[in-house]
């Protein structure tokens, strides 16, 4: 990673747990969304789910169906995935309007004048959109906030194809997808540790595999040198 982030020509960035503050509404709108099918499924599916941070709701929740539901459900029928779908937006829509915002995000793009900014998300592109409009946060994202059905990995490979996404580039996140998926696409990677669900990530972190920050705020405040 660049001592310097203004070095940088552009700036990814994860949008829960990164940029909002929106990893526990999440889970707790899963948790919400599956409880019909019993205390003990909505537990299992809220574990995968945080273990498997940045996969978007759609593959996560018809896992829980294929996967947990017939494992671990105190019903023998609930809700079919569409329902789930619906339920999950609905609770988690609210949260995403009231949450927080990282501290310093003004200050960095500030700092990055010269770079461009762009979301990549596994949440819902169209629900995501709406937010940050209403919330005045898409003028931040000049290239734009990008999500769901495509993976992030499908979502920076067409990027840097049209040459929206330019080297050297930054990519602050929180979740293991985001990690793993930084390196195939030649990205810096960060870990913001503040909001994280992801407690892996601190672990790995912490031997040498990539910086680390607490918050968004800290990551042009970091000292270091260069990654390879």
């Amino acid at each position: 990673m660049k001592t310097d982030v203004s070095g940088y020509a552009t700036l990814v960035f994860d949008c829960d747990g990164v940029v909002l503050d929106s990893n526990r509404l999440k889970t707790e709108a899963f948790h919400t969304a599956v409880l019909p099918y019993g205390k003990n499924a909505a537990q299992a599916f809220v574990d995968h789910h945080i273990t498997n941070g940045g996969i978007s709701r759609y593959v996560k929740l018809a896992h829980f169906l294929d996967h947990i539901v017939p494992e671990y459900a105190e019903v023998e029928t609930g809700p079919g995935l569409e329902d789930l779908l619906a339920a999950y937006a609905n609770a988690v829509r609210a949260g995403f309007m009231t949450c927080s915002v990282a501290d310093g995000l003004v200050e960095l793009r500030a700092s990055t004048s010269q770079a461009r900014w762009i979301i990549v998300s596994r949440g819902d592109q169209l629900e995501l959109r709406e937010i940050f409009s209403v919330r005045k946060l898409d003028r931040y994202f000049d290239v734009g906030i990008c999500g769901s059905h495509d993976t992030k990995g499908a979502i920076l490979s067409c990027e840097l194809v049209t040459g929206n996404l330019k080297s050297p580039a930054l990519f602050p996140g929180d979740s293991r997808v985001g990690y793993e998926v930084e390196g195939r696409a030649g990205l810096d990677f960060v870990f913001i540790l503040g909001w994280l669900e992801w407690t892996g990530g601190a672990k790995l972190a912490g031997t040498g595999a990539f910086p680390m920050v607490t918050y968004l705020a800290d990551v042009q405040k970091r000292e270091g040198g260069d990654h390879a």
